[in-house]
């Protein structure tokens, strides 16, 4: 289980940075509806578990001790297409952009030797906004991890690369496998299939999910989501984060 950077003493902590190198985790995601039967913080829950995934794969690498832990969440994000719906709760890009790349520098400042952002809330501007969070910092300290890019959602689900995945079986998996308590199972097995791609619709100009007829908040096939394949998932989720946090190291 990964060590949680809140629940250390500042004596344990300064005790690892004297004798490891150490990584901080910091999940993001986003406080907005995720059909009748997933939670508003769904993409934050994503985001930690693959976390706790990620920090064993890191600690079991060879060569020098290795540290990577979890840090305090960025639950909060640009969440502009959920306009309409109860909890959505959006901040602008710029204040997400300088209260993260604050974070990251707090953490280097303190002598951490890499911060990943793990985000999971796929949204075109949140995710510009947490990747201008990490430009200027010197090379290797600071990396993003999120399934948006082409190299890590090739890696994903048939559904998450057909862009209909809003709350669908991708983000019901998961969350079935990481927090299966929030999950309303009735609600999500009585939800039909839906095949609108909100890849294609961003493309076609459209700016919100009541745009594209996503009345409930969702997109995919909920009702087909399992435990089982959320594992899978969470899997290759941290082989993103463990990655993108060797790389960085490895350019130090």
């Amino acid at each position: 289980m990964a060590r949680r950077i809140a629940e250390l003493t500042t004596e344990s902590l300064k005790a690892l940075l004297g004798t490891h190198a150490v990584v901080a985790l910091v999940p993001m995601g986003s406080v907005e509806p995720h059909g009748p039967h997933l939670p508003l913080g769904t993409d934050t829950v994503i985001s930690e578990a693959a976390i706790l995934g990620a920090a064993t794969l890191l600690e079991a690498e060879p060569g020098r001790p290795l540290a990577a832990l979890l840090g305090p969440a960025i639950p909060y994000g640009v969440t502009c297409f959920a306009e309409g719906f109860a909890g959505a709760i959006s901040v602008p890009s710029e204040a997400l952009t300088a209260f993260a790349r604050a974070v990251v520098a707090g953490y280097l400042a303190s002598g951490f030797s890499h911060v990943c952002l793990v985000n999971n809330h796929l949204e075109p501007a949140h995710d510009a906004a947490v990747r201008a969070a990490v430009t200027g910092f010197p090379a290797g300290r600071a990396s993003v991890a999120c399934p948006l890019s082409r190299r890590w959602g090739r890696t994903l689900s048939p559904e998450f690369k057909s862009g209909a995945c809003h709350a669908g079986r991708y983000e019901t998996s998961l969350v079935l496998a990481a927090a299966p308590g929030t999950v309303d199972t009735a609600a999500a097995s009585a939800l039909p299939d839906l095949e609108v791609s909100l890849s294609d619709g961003i493309k076609a100009g459209q700016t919100s999910f009541l745009a594209m007829g996503l009345d409930q908040a969702y997109t995919g096939a909920p009702a087909r989501a399992s435990a089982e394949e959320g594992i899978e998932l969470l899997g290759r989720l941290a082989t993103m984060i463990a990655t993108e946090v060797l790389e960085g190291l490895a350019a130090t």
